[in-house]
């Protein structure tokens, strides 16, 4: 079996096998992995599972976009917003590159760019997708509920009271 075939054989069996045994809940952990690259603030590469979409959060983009404009009615500008990807990208370069790290799957497991969705615990035990929302590099993914979704918006809210990152006036 060639290495693809063989990745894309062992995700399908994990993915067909852990859904039934596992909950969208960071406290019940799934799978594990090591990090082997960082696309940017909420994009990680986890080996072997492939690209891994940080669930339930959402980073600046590298360019300008259309998608500024939800952080530009925030008050955030676009220039900001670079920044705050740079940002995100290198603390998430600092905290996971060549980690292990554990991952609790979403539901659904996968999103509509075939991602992997999950929650990434760091190996001290704190929650990536949390930590980046708590540090301002980070907010809250607003248009699909997932199992964490109050308390992310808790701490987005404290971000914006410390006025750290994203909310640095």
């Amino acid at each position: 079996m060639t290495r693809p075939v063989f990745r894309n054989f062992l995700l399908l069996i994990l993915l067909l096998v852990l859904p039934a045994c596992a909950e969208d809940s960071p406290s019940s952990p799934a799978l594990r992995g090591t990090v082997t690259w960082v696309h940017d603030g909420d994009t990680l590469e986890i080996k072997p599972l492939g690209t891994v979409r940080l669930v339930g959060i959402d980073t600046p983009e590298k360019n300008d976009s259309h998608r500024d404009a939800f952080l530009e009615r925030q008050g955030v500008s676009a220039a900001k917003q670079r920044q705050i990807y740079r940002a995100a990208k290198q603390f998430n370069i600092e905290q996971a590159t060549g980690k292990p790290v554990t991952l609790t799957l979403a539901d659904p497991p996968r999103d509509r760019h075939d991602r992997v969705l999950a929650y990434v615990l760091l190996p001290d035990g704190r929650l990536l997708n949390r930590i980046l929302i708590e540090n301002g590099l980070a907010v809250v993914y607003r248009r699909f509920d997932f199992h964490m979704k109050e308390e992310f918006l808790a701490a987005e809210e404290q971000a914006r009271r410390d006025k750290v990152g994203l909310w640095q006036e």
